[in-house]
């Protein structure tokens, strides 16, 4: 999950907490920038870049 600390990143870290999903966090800014990220958080799944609206969905769906 690419994070910068927001409150929606605090968010989507604690729902992938509540169903156990492992995952790592990173901060660095620059990765962001280069990858096209315009906004946080993102959470890459499977090579998947998924906005904060979509990774909520994925995370509700998954089993927990």
């Amino acid at each position: 999950m690419y994070s910068t600390n927001c409150p929606r990143c605090k968010v989507l870290a604690q729902k992938l907490m509540d169903k156990n999903i492992e995952f790592r966090i990173s901060e660095n800014v620059d990765e962001m920038i280069s990858r096209g990220f315009m906004s946080a958080p993102v959470l890459m799944v499977d090579g998947e870049a998924m906005n904060f609206t979509d990774a909520i969905k994925w995370v509700n769906n998954k089993e927990g």
